[in-house]
């Protein structure tokens, strides 16, 4: 042992870990999930002395999701930190649900020790080879001296054009080495704006159109620009609509509000989509989901006047050739559109109106079902009882139908859900924004089989106090695998069947606080008695098998009705 290692020098320089956590403190980092990894041990003895919060959580998936869920209601990168092998390819369902949905996020991984590397090490897992479809850019740090290189670029990576997740892979003994190194600075973001003639080409489009629609997605919005295309929205009179799971770019009950474009779209707004003769696709790719399966917008050439503005180059004309491109984010583009009218008064307002006429009928719940327990009812009490800033999450599953049909979404921040359906999601993302916005009350749907994928979150939520509402819609199955299973192969039912805890109880065990509704008129006292708590809770609605989806029972499916 040197004396120096003995504690008889002085050290000198920052250790790996110190680094890492000074670039973050640098970029803005508030907060960081995790699951602990000897691996990066010296990053969480670091943080020890910060000011960033550390959300331990109980599983990788979990950690990920949180991350995905601050970046994507901030938009600045989620942080996650987990170690190697196991730890990093549980992690990789956040990964993915952040690509797919453009959300900025990175993930730190703990790593093998330099010297043990291509060995098949313990743990060891070459990343840029494991994550590369799932990330912007995987790299691994073998310079302490460039952490600050590193780090600021994958900020930088996160962040642009169409905003992902970055992957960081850290070497144990890299992180305890002391170097001398430049401090981090903050990364500089990249934009893209639209040009005069792309604006002016915009207008004489618009002036053009009979039957013009615009279709709002992606990420890289905020409130001034959802006011912004709010604003342009009324004056040209244009019907608006949202893409799948990117409901909170539009107040629903705007009068230019026309539905969401996604799973089971209202056929009135996919009849007006197909038929339209300009579509302005802003911020969003359209996509498998949010496009009805490529049919509502023919690819690659599409029978509307097409024009697509993404902050991403490489999506322009990716999947449909348009007749407009141009490449810039939400913000700068309606910034742009700030001072554009019409030269006299729009031809198809009439159109707008009756199509969020079409909205509203579409979005009133129906009163009855089968069983004793009506999910009609219960969202018709949420939309009276739940404030307009409420942040709702949920993950995938039939389930999910009733808040994407049935809440409409009135502020922008209050949706946390993945586009890539990804089951698990909602409680996770539920306790990121429930620290991330502890004064907003925080909805959690919920089915049976999405809630157990992450269910151990609960007790993050319970360690941290926050007291998030989780309802678990339990129904005995996994209802949409069974949907499809009824459809294809009616009367042979096959693995979609589930044996479930008592929710109530299983809330409690942890600490928190727990409801069971078995009939409709109990759930307005359940969720009150939830809400008075002050705890995490869980509210479990006992849902018929038979109420499968708002319009079709179990029975109709399998029959073909």
């Amino acid at each position: 042992m040197t004396q120096q290692e003995a504690g008889l020098v002085p050290q000198t320089g920052r250790t790996g870990g110190q680094l890492i956590v000074e670039a973050l403190a640098a970029n803005g980092v508030k907060r960081v999930s995790c699951v602990p990894g000897e691996s990066f041990l010296a990053v969480l003895d670091a943080l020890h002395d910060t000011d960033i919060d550390v959300l331990v959580c109980r599983q990788e998936g979990g950690a990920a999701m949180m991350a995905d869920c601050w970046g994507r209601l901030t938009g600045e990168p989620g942080i996650c930190m987990v170690t190697r092998g196991p730890g990093a390819t549980n992690a990789s369902a956040g990964l993915h649900i952040a690509r797919q949905d453009s959300i900025p996020m990175i993930l730190f991984i703990g790593q093998v020790q330099r010297e043990a590397r291509e060995r098949e090490a313990f743990q060891e897992i070459e990343y840029r080879r494991a994550f590369t479809e799932v990330a912007k850019w995987v790299a691994e740090i073998d310079d302490a001296k460039r952490i600050p290189e590193f780090v600021t670029r994958a900020f930088a990576v996160a962040t642009s054009g169409r905003p992902g997740p970055v992957v960081l892979a850290l070497p144990e003994d890299m992180l305890t080495d002391r170097v001398e190194a430049v401090a981090a600075r903050p990364y500089v973001p990249v934009e893209a704006h639209p040009g005069p003639a792309q604006v002016a080409r915009l207008k004489a489009l618009l002036e053009k159109a009979e039957r013009p629609l615009v279709v709002l997605g992606g990420t890289r919005w905020d409130e001034e620009s959802v006011a912004g295309i709010t604003a342009f929205a009324e004056r040209w009179s244009l019907p608006v609509a949202c893409s799948f799971r990117r409901q909170m770019l539009f107040d629903h009950l705007h009068p230019n509000y026309a539905g969401d474009s996604g799973i089971g779209i209202n056929p009135a707004l996919a009849k007006e989509i197909r038929g339209s003769d300009l579509v302005l696709m802003l911020g969003g790719r359209y996509s498998e989901m949010p496009s009805s399966g490529y049919t509502l917008v023919d690819s690659p050439y599409p029978q509307q006047t097409f024009v697509h503005v993404h902050p991403d180059p490489s999506e322009l004309g990716r999947v449909y050739r348009p007749d407009l491109a141009i490449c810039a984010g939400p913000a700068d583009f309606v910034a742009a559109l700030a001072g554009l009218s019409p030269a006299a008064s729009p031809r198809w307002a009439d159109r707008t109106k009756a199509m969020h006429a079409a909205y509203r009928a579409w979005s009133t719940p129906p009163t009855a079902g089968p069983g004793d327990v009506h999910m009609g009812p219960i969202m018709a009490w949420i939309e009276e009882n739940v404030p307009q800033d409420a942040i709702f999450t949920n993950g995938a599953g039939n389930y999910a139908t009733w808040v994407h049909r049935f809440h409409r979404f009135r502020r922008f921040a209050t949706q946390a859900a993945p586009t890539s359906g990804s089951m698990g999601y909602g409680l996770p993302a539920a306790v990121a924004a429930k620290q991330l916005f502890p004064k907003r009350e925080v909805v959690c749907f919920a089915g049976d089989g999405c809630f157990l994928m992450h269910g151990q979150e609960f007790a993050t939520a319970v360690r941290y106090g926050l007291p998030i509402i989780a309802i678990v819609v339990n129904n005995g199955m996994y209802g949409t695998i069974r949907m499809h299973q009824e459809r294809e192969y009616p009367g042979r039912v096959s693995s979609t069947g589930l044996t479930n805890p008592d929710f109530a109880a299983l809330a409690a065990s942890y600490g928190g606080h727990g409801e069971t509704v078995s009939r409709t008129e109990e759930f307005a006292p359940a969720y009150l008695r939830a809400r008075a708590s002050g705890k995490p809770a869980i509210i479990e609605v006992k849902l018929d098998p038979e109420a499968l989806t708002p319009t079709r029972t179990l029975s109709q499916i399998r029959d073909g009705r």
